[in-house]
């Protein structure tokens, strides 16, 4: 608190991607990826919208996904439906949790 007055702080960019996006679904992809072409095409054939962040665009950004999911390749799914965004996991994960 600063002056009685809550001070926010600065959402990291993985929150800042989770939190903007108006989706159903947020994943992160890289350029050259046959599971996110295939991760897009399941969410589409079950008629949810998404949101897809190439990693290959944002410095460090990869770093991040990694050091806070633990999944080191690409797809990273998450589901933003609900209050809270859920993570999926990659394209194999995303077809078992549809």
């Amino acid at each position: 608190m600063v002056g009685g007055k809550k001070v926010m702080e600065k959402l990291s960019p993985l929150h800042e991607h989770l939190s903007s996006a108006k989706t159903d679904f947020l994943y992160f992809s890289q350029t050259i990826c046959p599971y996110c072409v295939r991760a897009a095409r399941t969410l589409e054939a079950n008629g949810l919208s998404f949101t897809e962040v190439n990693l290959d665009n944002y410095e460090g950004l990869r770093q991040e996904v990694v050091r806070i999911t633990g999944h080191r390749t690409v797809p990273v799914v998450f589901d933003i439906r609900g209050d809270k965004p859920i993570f999926v996991g990659g394209s194999d994960h995303l077809l078992e949790y549809l």
